[in-house]
């Protein structure tokens, strides 16, 4: 591929909220998972899973679960004196959490515990940083695949967008809907399917805004 092409691929990804009621067959769903698993991990320990929903009344239910959540934070707001801060959470941020609702598939990213022989040999009998900072080795690792995982979609012709609404709102729910094991952390949910839309490029910052090369 040459570099213009890989290019197009990256500036005409969006993320699409609309979808069409067309499925995803589960080889495009493989193929893409087979995608996400190249990139790259820390000392290649690939601390990534993938749980592909392809059930839209489970996709439903969650969307439920997480509206459920984000009513009772609401509700504990308007409690406090927060009126006003409760009204824009659900009527700003709901529809926006919960935009997953109508795609034909959504992907639960989770991020599995950071082992290796580094850590086993070197890292741990020296305590050379806190348990907690695996955690966040794996979710760097699993979100990595995931990028992998949406630019894989875009150039098959599909749509993805990645929310952390439902985990943010409704983690716990989520976990025991799902059958998560407590030692995976639930990274993101991608929601997947055929766009229905085609939004025009969003603004980016100027690369000299964002880029300080030293010399």
């Amino acid at each position: 591929m040459q570099f213009e092409q890989f290019k197009e691929v990256i500036l005409t990804r969006r993320s699409i909220r609309d979808f069409t009621d067309e499925d995803v067959s589960v080889q495009d769903i493989e193929e893409i998972i087979d995608c996400a698993r190249y990139a790259p991990s820390d000392t290649n320990s690939q601390t990534w899973e993938f749980i592909a929903i392809v059930n839209r009344d489970k996709i439903k239910h969650i969307e439920d679960l997480t509206w459920q959540q984000l009513n009772a934070v609401a509700a504990k707001a308007e409690a406090n004196g927060q009126a006003r801060e409760a009204k824009l959470l659900t009527k700003s941020f709901g529809p926006y959490a919960t935009a997953f609702s109508g795609a034909p598939v959504l992907i639960v990213c989770l991020a599995t515990p950071y082992n290796s022989k580094f850590r086993e040999r070197i890292f741990d009998p020296i305590r050379f940083v806190e348990p907690e900072v695996w955690s966040e080795e794996g979710i760097k690792s699993s979100s990595l695949a995931a990028q992998n995982l949406m630019l894989a979609a875009h150039a098959k012709g599909l749509a993805t967008c990645p929310m952390t609404g439902p985990v943010l709102l409704a983690e716990k729910q989520l976990r025991e809907y799902l059958n998560i094991a407590e030692d995976r952390a639930i990274n993101m949910v991608i929601a997947l399917g055929h766009p229905a839309v085609r939004p025009n490029i969003m603004p980016r910052k100027d690369v000299a805004e964002i880029l300080h090369i030293i010399d």
